[in-house]
Formats: structure tokens, C-alpha cells, sequence
């Protein structure tokens, strides 16, 4: 684990860490591949709600591709549902 007090302050704001890209899908800056806390902090970012919206997307286009049949979707979307909803309760 990282400590706090050595932190950059981006750390684990996917907006910045993980932003998306002119084409619509997410991809890493330049800078933060240089950084020593890249890892951890991507991990602390996708962890987050937003993180979790991030996931939803990467199912939503999955299945529209094709590689994720309706059920599988529905119960992934509904896993991390339930996840974003604990997130933002407590």
C-alpha cells in the first residue's frame, strides 16, 4: 500500500489517471505511465464509483460486440449496481 502523505494529487481520479480518449474509449496519459504510483493508483480509481461506471461501459460494449450473451450482461450490470450503490450509501 501506498502511503497518503507521499501521494500525487491525481492519484486515483480516473478522469485524469484514465481518461477517455477522442475515440471513446480509455486510455492512460503519457504521464502517468511515467509515474511510480501508476498501478496502485488505476487500481484505487477503478475501485471508485466512477471506476465502477467504467466497468458498466466495458460490459455495455461487450455486448454489443457480441462476446457477452443478455444474461451474462444482466447479472454483471447488476453486480456492479449493487457495488456502486454501496459505494455511494456508506
Amino acid at each position: 500500500m501506498v502511503h497518503n502523505n507521499k501521494l500525487p494529487s491525481c492519484f486515483g481520479r480516473l478522469d485524469t489517471v484514465f481518461p477517455k480518449g477522442k475515440d471513446g474509449l480509455r486510455e492512460t496519459p503519457e504521464k502517468c505511465l511515467l509515474c511510480f504510483h501508476k498501478t496502485e493508483c488505476l487500481k484505487v480509481a477503478l475501485q471508485a464509483t466512477d471506476g465502477l461506471r467504467a466497468r458498466e461501459e466495458l460490459v455495455d460494449r461487450a455486448y454489443a460486440s457480441g462476446i457477452m450473451s443478455f444474461l451474462e450482461r444482466w447479472s454483471q450490470k447488476k453486480e456492479l449496481r449493487r457495488r456502486i450503490e454501496a459505494k455511494t450509501k456508506g
